[in-house]
């Protein structure tokens, strides 16, 4: 018997099997990381999404992502600075409350007027689903949103974003009516492309 839901186990194995690649970091590229938690609610699968405050000078303003941000010179590791910078925009403390999962390949974002960032995922499983969260100024809003409906597509959708007098479309998950599309949807198609819903079991 097969089964096509998603679960701890199917996401835990299938990062356990995964070796992340990093890009040879240049000079000139700024490093960041971001946290993508999950947990379980009844009979699906949930992960934690917030939409960024309109603020100048942040590339993702006013848009869906997940918490995260630049390594700071205090930063030890990448993992670290995914987990500080969750603290700081929600109040979550990843290792007190979350199970860590693994890493994903990191994304190189290529950027025409300012330095290039290479943005490295880390997963994490949520101990207490009921954990009250506490925004900071850089956060509108706290989602969480269905991991099984995005895997399966049921709710892509299209963006529209108009740059330089031009309509451009790209791919999206709806959620709350907001989109969640660009940096996030790629990370969300890097962890999704490593999960197989045919595993038995």
């Amino acid at each position: 018997m097969t089964s096509k839901k998603l679960s701890f186990r199917k996401i835990k194995n299938a990062l356990a099997q995964h070796t992340p690649q990093r890009p040879t970091s240049s000079a000139l590229a700024q490093q960041a990381a971001v946290a993508i938690v999950i947990r379980s609610n009844i009979d699906f699968m949930e992960a934690l999404f917030i939409l960024r405050s309109v603020r100048k000078g942040d590339p993702w303003s006013g848009d869906m992502a997940f918490p995260g941000g630049h390594k700071d010179n205090g930063d030890l590791s990448l993992r670290e600075t995914a987990e500080r910078e969750t603290f700081e925009e929600i109040g979550l403390n990843l290792s007190h409350s979350s199970c860590f999962l693994g890493e994903l390949d990191t994304i190189e974002l290529n950027r025409r007027q300012s330095k290039d960032i290479l943005v490295t995922p880390f997963v994490y499983s949520l101990l207490d689903k009921d954990l009250v969260l506490h925004k900071n100024h850089e956060v509108a809003e706290i989602f969480w949103g269905p991991l099984d409906q995005m895997i399966i597509g049921t709710s892509l959708v299209s963006k529209e974003v108009k740059r330089n007098g031009t309509l451009q479309y790209f791919p999206g998950y709806t959620l709350d009516k907001q989109i969640i599309w660009g940096l996030t949807f790629r990370i969300l198609q890097k962890l999704f492309s490593l999960i197989s819903l045919k595993d038995t079991k």
